[in-house]
């Protein structure tokens, strides 16, 4: 099954709607998404921004949960089933200050997508960690995230 940034655009706007308030809070914007690659963009701006006028922490992990996340949404369409799916812990670095619009990228398609089926192959939860980084204006990277994802297919 063939799925579309539109299509995804649409499920993202409807997790931020309907489960998540903090995705809808943080309005970030889907770039880009495909087997190995996601792309998401959170913009500097006042709901988004700390007392020292860069992006606050929790706007960023907002940002690397939804590109660690959505690419798992993006294979259970695909495949046409259905995921039970968490994040079970995060370390993130903090290497300068936020001070732009944060574009958050992880290339761990591939082995998300291993993940789900060896989990739809056993039956059970598998757990596997993805990094995620977060890039500003200039490409500098700001921080990287390492998600440990647990994910089930039914």
């Amino acid at each position: 099954m063939d799925v579309s940034i539109k299509k995804m655009r649409w499920l993202l706007f409807l997790l931020g709607f309907m489960k998540i308030p903090m995705i809808r809070y943080t309005r970030p914007k889907l770039l880009a998404i495909d087997d190995t690659t996601v792309r998401v963009k959170i913009k500097l701006r006042r709901r988004t921004k700390n007392h020292l006028s860069s992006m606050y922490f929790g706007a960023l992990s907002v940002g690397a949960d939804i590109a660690g996340g959505i690419q798992v949404f993006y294979f259970s369409k695909k495949m046409d089933r259905k995921v039970s799916f968490a994040f079970k812990g995060m370390n993130a670095q903090f290497l300068k200050r936020a001070e732009s619009d944060i574009v958050f990228e992880s290339n761990e398609g591939q082995k998300i997508q291993k993940a789900m089926e060896k989990s739809l192959k056993e039956g059970s939860r598998i757990n596997d960690s993805i990094m995620v980084e977060a890039k500003n204006d200039s490409g500098e990277i700001v921080a990287t995230f390492e998600m440990i994802v647990s994910v089930r297919v039914n």
